[in-house]
């Protein structure tokens, strides 16, 4: 019977993706994304991400977006953006937001960062994933002064 070979050969390239890893689709190997493992946490709420990112060829405006969020909570909190400059080289980004009062403390965090291009197609700026990043952090607060 010509399914199990089928089946098996479907596993086993489910298995080798599984072990790949993960680039935005269209992504070019040369396009990077980190994010540091330590941000911050202001008395006010204010969060600031930080990392590096690297992209190449851009038609439309590009933005390293992030999000956070914390334990398993199901919420993610949007926390600012800044515009991106796809030229190759690498580049510095950081971010800072607030989320709703108290929703988030010091301690671990899940980030999610991407690179994304609002590429202009068909006279609409549809989503172009350049980098995508998503990474444990540490939110600290600054020290007690007093």
């Amino acid at each position: 019977m010509l399914l199990r070979p089928a089946l098996a050969a479907a596993a086993g390239a489910a298995l080798f993706l599984l072990a790949v890893p993960v680039q935005a689709a269209g992504a070019a190997p040369s396009e990077s994304l980190t994010v540091d493992a330590v941000a911050r946490i202001a008395s006010d709420g204010t969060i600031t991400l930080s990392g590096t990112y690297r992209c190449v060829g851009s038609a439309g405006p590009v933005y390293v977006s992030t999000n956070v969020r914390q334990g398993d909570a199901p919420m993610r909190y949007g926390i600012g953006g800044t515009h991106a400059v796809c030229d190759g080289a690498a580049h510095t980004w950081k971010n800072s937001g607030r989320a709703a009062s108290g929703a988030l403390k010091a301690g671990p965090a899940h980030v999610e960062a991407t690179v994304m291009e609002l590429e202009p197609r068909g006279g609409l700026p549809l989503p172009r994933f350049h980098a995508v990043r998503q990474q444990e952090v540490t939110l600290t607060a600054p020290a007690d002064r007093g």
